[in-house]
C-alpha cells in the first residue's frame, strides 16, 4: 500500500554557518511545503546530507520535521546505512520520534550479495513496526537492487514499495511487471516520473520539488487523474531546471537554488561545499525560465 501519491519531498538539511542544522529554517521549509501541497516528505535521505550527520542530528532532524508537520502529511525517515545494525538502531530511532514509515537505501561501498542484502532488508524490517520503502541507486551506493532482488524483498510484510532511481526505463517496467498493485512504485528521477506513472507508479521522491513543490505534486495527481498532456506539459517544462539542479553533485545545487528562493546563505559541511559560479548562474536563469525568480 503506497504511503502517499503525489510527490514526496527528498527534504534539503538547512545549516548554519559553523555548520550546525538550522533547526528554525528546518521548521519553516517543512511548513511550507505541507502548505504549498506536497504529499510527503522525506527527511534525511541524500538530499538531506544524511551522510554527514551524526546519529543525534540525524534523529533530531527527523523528530523536528515529525512535529511541525503534525500528522498533516507523510514524514518519512531516512534510515539507510551500510552497517545493518547501525540501520537498526536508526530505524528503531526514527519510530520512536514519530516516523509515518522509512526510507532504506541500500548498503553503500560493500556491495553485497543478494543473499546478504536480502538478509539485510530483513533484519531491518523486523525491527520496526513501520511501512519501509526501499531505495535503489547504484549511481551513488554501487549496489543496485534488480528487479529478481526485488521481487523477493517484496514479500517481507512490511515492504511496501521503491524508490526507482536506476535510470534505467527497462528496469523500472520488470520491476513494475513483477510486483502487484499495493506495491508502491516511486521513481527517484525527476525527469523520468512520467514514465514510471505509466507503467503503474504512484507518485516520485522528489528533489525539484524542494523549490517547487505545489507544480511537482499537481504534474503527478493530473496525470493519475487522466490530465496526461498538462502533465506532460509540466515534466517537459521542468526538464532544464532539472538538468541545473543535477549540473553538480545532488545535494549541493538544490542546496543553493533552496536559498537563491527564500533568500538566505545556503551552507554545506565537508566533503560537500559551495557550487561552482556557473552552477549558480545556471540555476538562476533556469529557475527565472521556470517562473521561480
Amino acid at each position: 500500500m503506497a504511503i502517499f501519491t503525489g510527490a514526496g519531498i527528498a527534504l534539503i538539511t538547512p545549516m548554519l554557518a559553523d555548520g550546525t542544522v538550522d533547526f528554525d529554517k528546518l521548521k519553516e521549509l517543512a511548513e511550507w511545503h505541507v502548505q504549498q501541497g506536497a504529499d510527503a516528505i522525506i527527511a534525511c535521505g541524500t538530499t538531506g546530507e544524511a551522510s554527514t550527520l551524526d546519529d543525534q542530528e540525524h534523529i533530531a532532524v527527523i523528530e523536528a520535521v515529525v512535529k511541525q508537520v503534525n500528522g498533516r502529511i507523510p514524514v518519512i525517515g531516512g534510515t539507510g546505512s551500510n552497517n545493518t545494525q547501525h540501520g537498526i538502531e536508526l530505524s528503531q530511532a526514527a519510530q520512536r520520534v514519530g516516523a509515518d514509515a522509512l526510507l532504506v537505501v541500500t548498503p553503500y561501498y560493500n556491495k553485497a550479495t543478494k543473499k546478504s542484502i536480502i538478509k539485510h532488508y530483513q533484519a531491518i524490517c523486523a525491527s520496526v513496526d513501520l511501512p519501509v520503502i526501499l531505495y535503489s541507486v547504484a549511481s551513488r551506493t554501487g549496489m543496485n537492487l534488480t528487479p529478481a532482488i526485488v521481487k523477493e524483498l517484496k514479500e517481507i510484510p512490511n515492504v511496501v514499495g521503491i524508490k526507482e532511481a536506476s535510470g534505467d526505463i527497462s528496469q523500472i517496467v520488470e520491476i513494475a511487471r513483477l510486483v502487484d498493485e499495493d506495491f508502491a512504485l516511486y521513481s527517484g528521477n525527476d525527469d523520468q516520473v512520467l514514465p514510471l506513472l505509466s507503467v503503474g507508479g504512484s507518485g516520485v521522491i522528489s528533489t525539484i520539488g524542494n523549490i517547487a513543490p505545489k507544480q511537482t505534486s499537481q504534474m503527478v495527481h493530473d496525470y493519475l487523474e487522466g490530465q496526461t498532456k498538462a502533465a506532460l506539459a509540466v515534466q517537459l517544462a521542468q526538464k532544464p531546471l532539472i538538468d541545473a539542479i543535477f549540473s553538480e553533485v545532488n545535494p549541493v545545487p538544490i542546496k543553493k537554488a533552496v536559498g537563491m528562493l527564500k533568500g538566505y546563505d545556503t551552507y554545506y559541511r565537508l566533503p560537500l561545499d559551495q557550487p561552482e559560479e556557473k552552477t549558480v548562474e545556471l540555476l538562476a536563469k533556469e529557475m527565472k525560465n521556470y517562473g521561480l525568480l
